[in-house]
């Protein structure tokens, strides 16, 4: 089954160009188009897609207020470029599973929706250094918890680095649910809430 998407962007040529984009993948389909913050949140619930496509800066609500009302129960990935850094850590902060630079490629724009939709989530490698290593994300690992392990810690700097669930399964030679069941295990020792806080507590705390 086709996995569905919502676009939000306030400048149509870029919903027209993220929405050619994503149609030319045979498992993915654009079923709505959102020019504002109100037109998105409204859409994403009438509608109930997969994943979420959301621009920061939009008119009526930003992307970050779309991200905080959605992402309870919709798969957020926020789209951005360099020269926004203290958004994207208030999109990490607010609920989004992932963001990407505007002109990543097709390739990547289309590996994020699949992560998201899987529960899984991307960042854009390109500015996963510079953007994490600066990110105000957890603190140490509360003394009261059992420390993570080598091989946890392997796991957390392939997360770092952007990788999918999928890519560090294949590095480090094992299955997906494996994987799955280390970062669960990672997030409950960290008290962490997801892969992107996994991500900012290794640079927050010099691990990578």
């Amino acid at each position: 089954m086709s996995i569905s998407v919502l676009v939000a962007d306030d400048q149509a040529i870029v919903r027209r160009g993220l929405r050619l984009l994503l149609d030319s993948q045979p498992d993915i389909t654009v079923i709505a188009e959102a020019a504002d913050g109100v037109e998105a949140v409204e859409a994403a619930r009438r509608l109930r897609p997969d994943v979420c496509l959301v621009d920061i800066q939009m008119p009526r609500l930003t992307g970050l207020d779309v991200t905080r009302a959605l992402a309870a129960d919709t798969k957020v990935v926020v789209i951005t470029t360099f020269d926004l850094d203290e958004y994207v850590h208030g999109a990490l902060k607010a609920g989004a599973v992932g963001f990407i630079l505007k002109d990543s490629g097709p390739a990547l724009l289309a590996e994020a929706v699949r992560a998201a939709h899987a529960g899984d989530a991307l960042i854009s490698p390109s500015i996963t250094m510079r953007m994490l290593k600066h990110f105000a994300g957890p603190g140490p690992m509360p003394a009261d918890r059992p420390p993570i392990t080598e091989r946890e810690l392997e796991l957390v700097r392939k997360v770092a680095r952007g990788r999918t669930n999928l890519e560090i399964a294949a590095e480090l030679f094992v299955s997906v649910s494996t994987v799955k069941a280390h970062l669960t295990n990672i997030q409950t020792k960290l008290d962490l809430r997801n892969r992107v806080e996994v991500a900012a507590w290794a640079w927050e705390n010099r691990q990578m």
